[in-house]
């Protein structure tokens, strides 16, 4: 019989730590393969919380208690994986275009990615286009996410994608930008590959593009 990892889901999504740990300890005890717990359990119940948090029906707290749950349970898969598969989905550059410093939604996407099974390097808020271009050479990421809240800021990223394509590497990464202005319009507009509305729907876009 196949193992199911609904229970373990429900246990991340409930945020319950304890819980996560025991069960994730039960599955490796059976035989169950770490990847296995960790993609049919741990990250769905993420994602469902993530779906949730999208829908209003819970919050910010809910969700950091959840990404506590669920880092507990991969700090026990560790052991078992073999280099590099607990963040085996990819490498995300993340950071809020130049002259806008809003980063509490470019935080929780920070986060969800983080849960979701990303490695994440944050350049923070007001970030120029030179120091993404400089950041996406020195760390090589399959994504670049850009994040402007205000619509006077958001004109910004075309300019940072023709930073990208001046440099030379615009063909090395691919862009998904979000934040409250944009668009998926605007992203097919200014040639961006990928558009996330949310901080749920940017683990799903993430996925895509490094699967794509």
């Amino acid at each position: 019989m196949a193992w199911d990892g609904s229970a373990l889901s429900d246990a991340v999504q409930g945020g319950d730590d304890q819980a996560t740990v025991q069960m994730v300890k039960d599955a490796l005890a059976e035989g169950v393969p770490a990847l296995d717990i960790l993609d049919g359990a741990l990250v769905p119940g993420i994602q469902r919380l993530g779906e949730l948090f999208t829908n209003g029906e819970v919050f910010l707290p809910e969700v950091l208690i959840s990404c506590r749950a669920m880092d507990r349970g991969v700090e026990e898969l560790k052991p078992y994986l073999s280099a590099g598969e607990s963040h085996k989905k990819g490498k995300v550059l993340l950071g809020t275009v130049e002259g806008d410093l809003h980063d509490i939604g470019k935080n929780i996407v920070r986060l969800m990615l983080e849960c979701g099974g990303f490695e994440v390097i944050d350049l923070g808020v007001d970030v120029p286009a030179s120091d993404f271009v400089t950041a996406v050479k020195e760390h090589s990421p399959q994504v670049l996410a850009l994040s402007a809240l205000l619509t006077i800021t958001m004109t910004n990223m075309p300019e940072i994608l023709k930073a990208l394509e001046q440099a030379g590497i615009r063909g090395d990464v691919r862009v998904m930008i979000g934040g409250a202005p944009v668009t998926r319009e605007y992203a097919d507009e200014i040639g961006a590959e990928g558009f996330a509305e949310d901080c749920a729907s940017a683990v799903l876009e993430a996925e895509r593009l490094v699967a794509g």
